[in-house]
């Protein structure tokens, strides 16, 4: 059984959380590198260009990388600080196995023992209970590559259903509903195509903090003459900069966009002939919002008439116009709908697919897009199959030349995933690049069927709060160590190169996740010799596919520094060509392999579909006894779960703890003061603070950011809803209630420290 060992000094010393800082080499100006590596940042979906210096097969520093597209040179503070990561002291070097006598909770132990003992565990709850007694997560800042092998390593290998990733914490809201308006999961334009547009409208995204280089193309676009809508219920700091602010209660989005296409079709601010011509479902959904006044929309989002008529008209009478979204309407247990009732709003414009009109999602994660693209997802196949569709299988099979029946069928999320442990139908999970334990909400039962397992193994490179419940911790390799692709938020597919090699015991992850089938004795299929092989099979299998990168490879990346998919290496009549990769999706008189030349969307029609976007109150709206809405979100110098932000000093000193932000009516109401210890308290459970008092946030509305562990981590109090669709859980919405508190005991404890 899977049990978190105590929080020891001696655990805290091997392994952190412990900060760290430029030292030695890393300061020394007059350090000659011995390489430049041309590569990316290691965090957030837009993917910066950066070159790591190396020297002494080490990463020193940085330079900028001017000549890369997307950011010209330029970082945010994570991005500065990612080096800092490498030649860590926590870093793990050798592979452990839980050992309770042993101070730190765990002992190292030969990397061929771990992967023995794994592989023993494996067979042993498979052969007792069936090959989908035993679960895998994986993570979406992992290449591509990877990615795709352990979603073969799953299916082909272990045989088991059970497979989802990290990714469903963020992108797929939006992923099922640009499948359900446009036919394809992606963002349909590139950046570049910001400063050309005469209104942008931002939707539930704290750009200039979460995806900060973003900030630039929308600054252009400001400097151009744009006018810029935020729709947030703070005013977070790109907002102060707009020139209109939405402040919506939290979970009342779809109500905003209705309201809006109300006002469009009562101005008839519409594009008539694009409607008629390339979408489909208009009258039904102009139907569902004949209810939504601009008094009623008031009333349900909590935004003054006034300035829900200007957003109308802004975004109504504009010649060329930008949407972009990102968690703070995706993360809700009505997520999907947000989504389509933005993309509504689109369409009955009919600005997109051209220069300067488009519509994006902001991704999160690293490889938030790459990472669902090519077959982690529980229900998608690589070339963004479906792992239910007859055809789909027969391909991906014959790929891999195994037989289809063989192939499990789709599994559950990753949610789902703790509570079939709770059930006990799962016995056994691995996990890599994931740390559930932080970033899933009501973590206190994340703990509790983490402890349930029979046997568990994480693939990390620091040992996270989750792998504190392993059995078996198998050293991974970071960003640095390994080459291979990615894709940004824009949908570009870009290289990772390798800059240094893995310390110690340390390995590639795709060689771990081989080695393991070997010693299940089911190496067929996964016996690779680098990346690039990896890749080359990915791309057979997402040949023909939605998803086709199979016109990509390693030297066009390189020489073009990225290239958007869909990139076909055939014309539609299978004769070879030297396609240039897709930038800007549904452009007029584009050929894609659903529509094929019916339409520029992917349907078999070639058009998009509107679809009726009904607002529905959150899953737990508030009441007497917990009167105040939390939100969650992100801060500039911190990143998802914090396993790697959180062991850089510099980062950490600029953002050392979570802090709640309440409005000063609120604060008054309660008698507390800033900086004041607040008790933050749901159905589920209480967390103890300090506060920071804000005049930039509803006076309704309470938030924390969530990137910490134990006593300060805000998912002990979140809810686990989930969207009936995307299965992404409600973190942007819950009931809670506060109360002045004292200085809470864990910071007189060792969980101060992490």
């Amino acid at each position: 059984m899977a049990v978190e060992p105590p929080l020891t000094p001696e655990l805290l010393a091997k392994f952190g959380p412990l900060k760290t800082y430029p030292t030695g080499q890393q300061v020394d100006t007059s350090v000659d590198p011995d390489e430049l590596i041309k590569t990316h940042c290691c965090f957030c979906g837009q993917q910066c260009g950066i070159q790591l210096k190396v020297k002494d097969n080490a990463v020193v520093g940085f330079e900028p990388w001017e000549e890369f597209p997307f950011n010209k040179g330029m970082l945010c503070p994570k991005g500065v600080r990612r080096y800092l990561q490498g030649s860590h002291h926590d870093r793990l070097t050798s592979a452990y196995v839980r050992d309770a006598s042993s101070p730190e909770g765990f002992r190292s132990v030969g990397y061929d023992e771990a992967i023995q003992r794994v592989a023993s565990e494996i067979a042993r709850i498979q052969d007792q209970y069936g090959p989908d007694a035993f679960a895998v997560l994986g993570g979406a800042s992992m290449t591509t590559e990877k990615c795709y092998l352990l979603g073969k390593f799953a299916r082909m290998c272990l045989k088991t259903k059970h497979i989802d990733y990290n990714g469903r914490l963020c992108m797929v809201s939006a992923g099922v509903g640009n499948k359900k308006a446009f036919g394809i999961d992606r963002a349909g334009n590139p950046m570049s195509d910001i400063p050309l547009a005469d209104v942008i409208w931002i939707g539930g995204a704290n750009v200039a903090e979460c995806a900060p280089i973003t900030t630039s193309y929308i600054w252009q676009a400001r400097e151009n003459g744009a006018k810029i809508i935020n729709v947030d219920p703070r005013i977070t700091p790109l907002a102060r900069t707009c020139d209109l602010i939405l402040p919506v209660k939290p979970g009342r989005d779809a109500a905003l966009y209705a309201g809006i296409l109300h006002l469009m079709i009562e101005n008839d601010w519409l594009d008539h002939e694009f409607i008629r011509n390339h979408t489909v479902g208009f009258e039904a959904v102009a139907e569902s919002v004949k209810e939504w006044t601009p008094r009623l929309t008031a009333t349900v989002t909590g935004i003054a008439e006034k300035a829900i008529r200007q957003a109308a008209e802004l975004w109504g009478t504009a010649k060329t116009s930008y949407l972009m979204h990102a968690r703070g309407m995706e993360q809700h247990s009505h997520g999907v709908i947000n989504v389509l009732g933005a993309i509504n709003i689109v369409l009955a414009s009919g600005r997109i697919g051209r220069s300067g009109c488009g519509y994006s999602t902001i991704t999160g994660q690293g490889n938030g897009q790459g990472g669902r693209e090519h077959g982690q997802k529980c229900d998608q196949l690589p070339g963004g199959r479906d792992i239910e569709n007859q055809s789909h299988r027969e391909f991906v099979a014959s790929i891999w030349d195994m037989a289809e029946p063989e192939m499990p069928r789709a599994g559950v999320d990753c949610y789902e995933i703790f509570r079939k442990v709770d059930a006990g139908e799962i016995k056994g999970l691995l996990f890599w690049s994931f740390n559930p334990v932080v970033s899933l909400p009501d973590s206190t039962f994340i703990k509790r069927m983490l402890e349930k397992l029979e046997f568990v193994v994480g693939i990390d490179f620091f040992l996270s709060e989750t792998a504190r419940f392993a059995d078996v911790v198998l050293p991974g390799s970071q960003h640095e160590e390994d080459e291979g692709v990615v894709c940004s938020t824009e949908g570009r597919v870009i290289k990772i190169n390798q800059a240094v090699t893995p310390p110690g015991d340390a390995k590639q992850d795709w060689r771990i996740i081989q080695d393991v089938a070997k010693a299940l004795g089911r190496e067929r299929g996964f016996s690779f010799t680098q990346p690039r092989e990896i890749f080359d099979e990915l791309r057979k299998a997402s040949t023909g596919g939605v998803v086709d990168y199979s016109g990509i490879t390693y030297e066009k990346i390189e020489s073009r520094m990225g290239v958007f998919w869909p990139c076909p290496a055939t014309d539609r009549d299978g004769k070879p060509i030297d396609h240039p990769g897709t930038p800007r999706l549904f452009e007029p008189g584009s050929w894609n392999p659903v529509a094929k030349g019916a339409g520029p969307f992917y349907f078999p029609d070639g058009k998009a579909h509107f679809n009726v976007a009904k607002s529905e109150p959150p899953t737990e709206d508030v009441d007497a006894d917990y009167p105040l809405i939390l939100t969650t979100g992100r801060v500039v110098s911190q990143f998802l779960s914090g396993n790697q932000t959180r062991r850089i000093g510099p980062l950490v000193d600029q953002y050392p703890e979570p802090l709640l932000e309440l409005h000063p009516v609120l604060a008054l109401k309660h008698g507390i003061k800033d900086q004041d210890w607040v008790t933050v308290e749901s159905r589920r459970e209480n967390i103890t603070i300090r506060c920071q008092v804000v005049t930039t946030i509803r006076p309704d509305v309470v938030f924390v950011p969530y990137h910490w562990a134990g006593g300060k981590s805000i998912n002990l109090v979140t809810i686990a809803a989930q969207d009936p669709m995307s299965k992404i859980p409600e973190y942007k919405v819950c009931a809670v209630r506060l109360r002045k508190a004292t200085e809470p005991e864990y910071v007189k404890s060792l969980e101060s420290q992490q």
